[in-house]
């Protein structure tokens, strides 16, 4: 009976997926700060050299599962754009729903108040530009389409980015994270409609 070997390529991946999915429920159970290395190492079965290999230390591996997360927070709003009717309701549906991010335990805690504490401002962050240009791009066809105001597009995104995410960063640190979503996601559509054209309706 043949015996199917593992190439050095999926020894590699299955190494960090464990390590990534061991940190994560680390990361989202008792934050960055108090989340043993010798824990989570222990837990998906592997060495301290293991990590130190495939991340350099704890903050890479934190930076590692944030990008995971990131990459399925995108998935995600993609998904929600383009249900909708409109490219219109499609741009602010995706636009809330970022917000409305900000009360999943294990976004708010990782990514909202961990990450810029650790990784720096998100502004900053490998995937800010990549954003920055889906919202840009939606702009520009937004306004040949004649739907919003005749605004610079890169100008507009880079606010409609630091609104969203402050209102998100605003949630997550809240006493009181509903109420406060409730309140943001409220005022962040108001924002958003303030760039349609007089004669378009908001729907």
């Amino acid at each position: 009976m043949k015996i199917a070997h593992k190439s050095r390529s999926e020894m590699i991946a299955e190494t960090r997926g464990k390590l990534i999915a061991a940190a994560r429920r680390a990361f989202a159970t008792v934050g960055y700060a108090n989340a043993s290395m010798d824990d989570f190492t222990a837990e998906a079965g592997l060495t301290r050299g293991a990590l130190y290999h495939h991340f350099g230390d704890k903050k890479g591996l934190f930076e590692a599962v944030v990008a995971q997360i990131d990459r399925e927070m995108s998935l995600r709003l993609n998904a929600i754009s383009a249900k909708a009717r409109t490219r219109w309701q499609g741009f602010v549906d995706e636009n809330i729903a970022y917000v409305e991010m900000a009360l999943e335990p294990e976004i708010q805690r990782i990514v909202l108040r961990d990450g810029p504490a650790v990784l720096g401002d998100p502004a900053q962050w490998p995937n800010a530009n990549a954003c920055i240009l889906s919202i840009t791009s939606n702009l520009v066809a937004l306004k040949e389409e004649g739907v919003i105001r005749d605004i610079d597009p890169e100008a507009m995104a880079r606010l409609i980015s630091g609104a969203s995410l402050y209102a998100a960063q605003w949630i997550a640190i809240s006493d009181d994270p509903g109420a406060t979503s409730t309140k943001a996601v409220k005022a962040f559509r108001t924002l958003m409609e303030g760039l349609l054209v007089d004669n378009k309706s908001a729907a």
